[in-house]
């Protein structure tokens, strides 16, 4: 059920994000949003891990 909910949560910040982002683009630059992208798949990847272990030890 958590991971339902981590995964909405998700994807409404990609919904919310994205048009964000082009609405955006010419005033920040892509290059300004791409310097945020290395730092979401390790946080993706860190909060992955501590749900799974969440869901070994309850």
């Amino acid at each position: 059920m958590n991971i339902v909910l981590i995964l909405i949560s998700l994807v409404v910040a990609l919904v919310i994000i994205i048009p964000l982002l082009e609405k955006y683009q010419s005033k920040v630059g892509l290059q300004g949003a791409t310097k945020y992208s290395k730092y979401i798949w390790p946080l993706v990847m860190l909060s992955l891990v501590i749900q799974l272990l969440y869901i070994i030890f309850n």
